[in-house]
Order: C-alpha cells, then structure tokens, then sequence
C-alpha cells in the first residue's frame, strides 16, 4: 500500500513518542499514537508503564470529542484483548476514528492481526506497515520474545584497541571514558535482565545496578549471576544492592544456596550444558519471566560460550584508544576456531564516537 508524505511525518512523530517509553514499560512494547483530523493533530500519546494506558488511549483522552473521523498513526496493531487494561480496538470504535494505519502487526499471537480485523469489520480503513523496521527496532526485544520465545541478547563489552578487556592481573578499571559508562548505564536501564558469570563477580565484585540521572526512576532489571558450582558469596555487593538477584546453578547439592537466599537471592538449577549452565534453557527461563532484552556484562569465557552457542543477537563493544599489551586479557574464548572457515563473521550495523571512544554496534551475521 501507498502512504503519503503527511502519512509518514505522522508515524515518524508516533515512534518519536513511543521511545518516550524505552526504559520504562516493561515487559510491555513501546507504542506511540497520533490522532489527526482535517490535517492537524488533535491526540497524542504513549504507553509509559504496564497497567498504565496504552498509546491509543492517552491520544484518545486527550483528543475527546475531536477524534470522531480522525485518522489514528499507531506505531503497533491495536490490542484486542483484555490483559492489564481493555482493548485498545475497541476504544479507537467507540471514539469514531476513520482510520487507523500501524507500523506493524503486532507478532504477540493473542493479538497477530486481529486487532485489525476488528477495525475493519467495524467498517475502519486499517493498514499496516508504515515504517515497520524502525517500529520493530524499537521493539526488538519484545518482537525477538514473541517470535522465537527467547529475549534479545546484546553483548557488551569494553576494549583496548588492540582487543583487550583487563590487565593480566584482571584489573580494568577504566578502560573507556566516562561518556562511554553513561552510555553503558542507559543500555542497563533499557534491559530487564542483566545477565554475568560468577567469575566476573568473584574478580571486580560488581552491583551491577542502573546509575543514571532521570526525573523518575527507572525500574530496576533483574541481575542473573551463572554460578555453576554455588561459589557466590553471600557478602557480595550485587546481593547488598536494591532489586532482584537470580543465581542459576547447575550443581546438584544446594546445601550452599541456603546463604544466598537468605541474603535476599533466588536460586534456580537448570539443566548441565556444555558450558556447566545450560544457555538456552536459561534464555528460555528468562522469557518466560517477560524479561524482552538481555545485556549480557562478563568476562571472555561466558562472553565466548554465548557467541558459540548462536545466542549472541547484538555486540556492543567500546574500544578505548590505547594499548594494553600482549600479556593482558583477550575480549572472547573461543576455543576450537583453528581456521579461516572457522571464524565467526560479523557485521557491522553503527560506528559512533562515544566521548573519547568508539563504539561499535555489530551483528553475527550467520543469524540467531
């Protein structure tokens, strides 16, 4: 289908205001909404946390009796379900509109084009995919959750320039500069899991919490600490700090978790797997908890396991200009790779200077 010029200024004004929504509407998607009439915008609005209102229905209270044959720009097919909140479907009939166009279909399969049928055996215009790749970016977590039943995992890590995350004695404070850490915090404030090994825990002793200055606070992602063998301490600073801590284990005595939980952390076994922790049923756990993207903060050994095991969607990797030597640690472990046909391609999506670094954003690009 066609979409005017005034078609796309509209919907690029809609994901404008669904990104209002980044950090803070978790498990739920990020949606904006524009009602026009006659040219003019009469309503607006975003989805700012679940149980909140929905996009549509904030644009909807705010145009009133103004929305009646208005065209609604919706960055996400309408829900037609009853979850936290009614149907958004159902609101857009009520209040008149004559049109509706989404950017994309909404792929939760409670929803998966139904809400436009709605629409349209109530006699409105609907169409969909009016810049549906920007939509689905926005939304990659959630999209990457309902399609494939796994969060998005983005791997970030910080470098020298000539590849090195820590002096050999495993000191790395600081690599980057400081606009390269505040970058990295709102990564951590946009993710609902944060996810490291306990080898990274037992060296720098992170808390591993979300830093970042904003009028509202931002809800805290849960910290998942992969601990094969129980060996977390319980005085460790990722349990002294507020929010969630979840330690995945895969020993079958968890005498030694009794600690842990009583300094406030859960404690699950999953399956063995290659790498002690079985990858995927930990992604798969995480899913089912709503959790959309992952961040996943460690050293080279999980880093590695990660990228071996086809789970890495995103890289995200701050190279600091200076040189670290031979001695110092590398950025992955990735045994096995003995050959050009072994190497694991990457493609790069962003280059940006970041403060006194670059930052690269990048993709495997075999796919996950």
């Amino acid at each position: 289908m066609l979409f005017s010029t005034d078609d796309h200024r509209h919907m690029a004004h809609a994901l404008r205001l669904a990104e209002r929504g980044l950090l803070t509407t978790a498990p739920n998607p990020r949606v904006g909404c524009v009602l026009v009439r006659e040219g003019s915008v009469v309503g607006e609005g975003w989805h700012g946390y679940a149980g909140g209102p929905h996009a549509e229905v904030e644009a909807l209270r705010q145009a009133g009796a103004a929305a009646q044959g208005a065209t609604a720009y919706v960055t996400l097919e309408p829900c037609c379900h009853h979850g936290r909140t009614p149907p958004c479907s159902e609101a857009l009939i009520a209040a008149g509109v004559s049109r509706v166009v989404a950017a994309m279909e909404d792929p939760n399969p409670r929803v998966a084009g139904s809400g436009l049928a709605q629409l349209r055996q109530a006699g409105i215009d609907s169409s969909v995919g009016l810049l549906a790749t920007e939509a689905e970016r926005l939304n990659i977590g959630f999209v990457a959750r309902m399609r494939r039943g796994r969060p998005w995992l983005r791997c970030k890590l910080a470098m020298s320039l000539d590849g090195r995350t820590a002096m050999a004695s495993g000191e790395s404070k600081w690599i980057t500069g400081e606009a390269a850490r505040l970058d990295v915090q709102r990564l951590r404030a946009r993710s609902g899991a944060i996810v490291t090994g306990i080898g990274t825990v037992l060296q720098d002793d992170p808390n591993l919490t979300v830093r970042i200055p904003r009028d509202h606070p931002v809800p805290p992602p849960l910290r998942v600490v992969l601990d094969p063998h129980l060996s977390l301490l319980p005085g460790a600073r990722i349990l002294q700090a507020p929010g969630e801590v979840l330690v995945i284990t895969a020993s079958d005595d968890l005498a030694p978790a009794e600690p842990l939980t009583a300094a406030g952390a859960e404690v699950i076994r999953l399956p063995h797997g290659p790498d002690a922790v079985d990858l995927h049923a930990l992604l798969a756990l995480l899913a089912e908890r709503e959790v959309n993207e992952v961040l996943l903060e460690t050293g080279a050994t999980l880093s590695g396991a990660m990228l071996s095991a086809g789970l890495v969607d995103e890289l995200v990797l701050y190279v600091a200009p200076l040189l670290m030597g031979d001695g110092a640690r590398g950025l992955f472990h990735l045994p096995g790779l003995a050959g050009m046909a072994d190497r694991i391609q990457l493609q790069i999506d962003e280059v940006r200077l970041v403060g006194g670094d670059l930052r690269i954003t990048a993709h495997p690009s075999q796919g996950t």
